[in-house]
């Protein structure tokens, strides 16, 4: 069940989002609601205060209390997944959007044409990064992790050692039994001892691939341009 968030102080606008919110989960067989929100305070204080969760939101930038941009550096925190859509007549916020992780930029002049494929391509990724789980299973424990939250991989000796959003895990496979068993295209060799979820990359830089986290990963040399080309294949695909 998908819960997408509307927040324009525009009524007749924000309507508009929704609906084209609510027809793109139709057109993705996806189950889920739309909410509409005309104040961003409101939308701020239900996440932070009452704790509602959000997969997707959709955000005008100018508006008046909290704008756009403010919205989305205070919502990061408590919902650090979600994915945030931009909609807005300044093509200068651009820039701003991509430093705060913002998964599309739409401007007003052409919501109509665009706002539906970004919607698309968001809950598409969202319901690709959903219900998948790596299942860890010993003689005396049973510890299943969420695919999405896994953020890299490492060879740790005879052990793979998994970081994900919940923490550090161990387990007795090789790096390669590992990615076979996770069977999903978001994962990749940056090199021979580390794998990465290309979900939670933002950028390559020089050697290095940057997570949303913060977190730099050396690329081996080797491996540098064909790592370049399997994340812009899965971006083009997928983002």
């Amino acid at each position: 069940m998908l819960r997408i968030a509307v927040c324009d102080d525009d009524k007749a606008a924000a309507q508009a989002h929704r609906a084209a919110a609510e027809a793109s989960l139709k057109r993705c067989g996806a189950a889920g609601s739309a909410a509409l929100y005309t104040d961003s305070d409101n939308l701020l204080y239900d996440v932070t205060e009452d704790r509602f969760f959000f997969d997707l939101i959709l955000l005008d930038i100018e508006m008046p209390g909290h704008s756009g941009m403010e919205l989305a550096g205070r919502l990061r925190p408590a919902l650090p997944q979600v994915k945030i859509i931009f909609i807005t007549s300044h093509i200068e916020y651009a820039v701003d959007a991509f430093e705060l992780s913002v998964f599309r930029y739409v401007p007003k002049s052409d919501a109509a044409k665009r706002l539906p494929a970004a919607l698309d391509d968001a809950i598409r990724l969202i319901s690709l990064e959903e219900g998948k789980y790596y299942t860890i299973q010993t003689s005396s424990r049973l510890e299943r992790i969420p695919c999405k939250e896994i953020y890299y991989i490492e060879r740790d000796g005879k052990n793979a050692r998994i970081t994900a959003r919940s923490g550090v895990s161990k387990v007795r496979r090789s790096l390669q039994q590992v990615y076979e068993e996770l069977d999903a295209e978001e994962f990749i060799f940056i090199d021979r001892g580390c794998i990465v979820n290309m979900i939670h990359i933002m950028q390559v830089r020089g050697g290095s691939v940057l997570l949303k986290d913060g977190t730099a990963l050396p690329v081996s040399r080797s491996h540098l341009q064909a790592v370049k080309d399997q994340i812009n294949r899965y971006w083009g695909e997928h983002i």
